[in-house]
């Protein structure tokens, strides 16, 4: 007789770690005062800016936590979407 694997409906999975990336092309400004591990972040909390020919964009984070590690530089050049921020929420 032939072992039945429970059926599941889907794994529920609890990750801790979000990324906040950039709104657009352009070159990355970090803000000193969130340019730390262990920063807490603010949902909505601007983080820099991304500067392009004539404009700078806000970088906002959509989560809350604490901020885990900066993986853009600053002076970085960045694409749309490139990773900016790791954090861990809370």
């Amino acid at each position: 007789m032939p072992l039945r694997m429970p059926l599941h409906e889907g794994e529920k999975i609890l990750v801790m770690e979000r990324v906040i990336v950039a709104p657009r092309v352009g070159t990355f400004r970090p803000l000193p005062e969130v340019n730390g591990v262990g920063v807490p972040v603010e949902k909505g909390q601007l983080i820099g800016t991304v500067e392009g020919p004539g404009s700078s964009t806000p970088v906002c984070s959509p989560f809350r936590g604490e901020l885990m590690g900066m993986l853009a530089h600053e002076g970085e050049r960045l694409r749309e979407g490139q990773p900016v921020a790791w954090l861990r929420v809370s």
